[in-house]
């Protein structure tokens, strides 16, 4: 985990990238600290403890669902900090009444989190991929298969969030071992082979490796459903026999063309090739 601070109205604000899960935590303090008003980080601390206390008295996931990360203080060290993920924040921020609200929401979005406006029009992730898949010169067919497998991806998720799976490390652990036994690599090696550091592999997947991922997690989440698979064992079950069927398709197909399906080779925008020509 890297710690790369954003700029807010000339606040910064503590962040850390996740890379096995792909995932961007913010420190919910300093997001406090704005929106309280705050001049004293020590004031907003003590706000934020208390607000905590009365979330998690009245059963909030928001409370819950943020965790604990080594973040760097003023003073250089690195110090145990309450972080969230865009999603949980957008459900916080609401919970401060703030001037700062709807800015802090705006700010996150321009920093990359979307998501926060698609909670309420999930049509609007799909049309803003599509459009920066069109700028990097991916085909039509190349955006419908990516298109096709998120949706693929997303029911499997929303099984997982109603079958006892936690989002965050269990959703990377399970998507972990499905990659493996379809692709007999797991996500991070697949990402090295393919010279990835923080961006999203799918993106940078060929169409093939796009249709063995999406009929990995098909199968995962149809012999899920059929037995009503519930916690991690049983779900960790599902998730190596739904990439064990996608392997043998991608074994029978490298067997017929003699050539791999998984591969070092990765898109990129047409700008990046040209600069790393030069």
């Amino acid at each position: 985990m890297r710690p790369q601070p954003a700029i807010f109205e000339e606040h910064a604000i503590r962040r850390v990238y996740d890379e096995a899960t792909e995932t961007w935590w913010f420190s919910v303090v300093d997001i406090v600290q704005v929106l309280t008003q705050q001049q004293d980080y020590q004031t907003a601390r003590k706000y934020w403890n208390k607000l905590k206390e009365r979330l998690g008295k009245e059963g909030s996931e928001s409370v819950t669902n943020c965790h604990r990360l080594k973040l760097p203080a003023a003073d250089g060290k690195n110090y145990l900090t309450d972080v969230a993920t865009a999603e949980i924040l957008l459900r916080l921020v609401q919970s401060v009444p703030s001037p700062k609200a709807e800015p802090i929401k705006l700010w996150l979005a321009k920093v990359g989190y979307e998501r926060m406006q698609e909670m309420a029009d999930p049509s609007l992730s799909l049309e803003r991929a599509r459009e920066t898949w069109q700028k990097h010169g991916r085909s039509e067919k190349w955006i419908q298969q990516r298109m096709t497998g998120q949706e693929t991806r997303n029911k499997l998720t929303d099984y997982w969030k109603e079958h006892d799976i936690k989002e965050g490390e269990e959703y990377a652990i399970l998507t972990n071992i499905i990659h493996q036994e379809w692709a007999e690599v797991d996500v991070k090696t697949h990402k090295t082979m393919k010279g990835l550091k923080t961006q999203n592999l799918r993106d940078h997947m060929s169409e093939a490796e796009l249709i063995f991922t999406a009929l990995a997690e098909l199968s995962t989440r149809q012999i899920a459903e059929s037995v009503d698979a519930t916690g991690m064992n049983e779900n960790e079950d599902a998730a190596r026999n739904g990439g064990g069927i996608a392997r043998k398709a991608r074994l029978e197909l490298e067997g017929k063309t003699g050539k791999k399906v998984v591969t070092t080779e990765s898109y990129l925008p047409p700008a990046r090739k040209k600069l790393e020509k030069k």
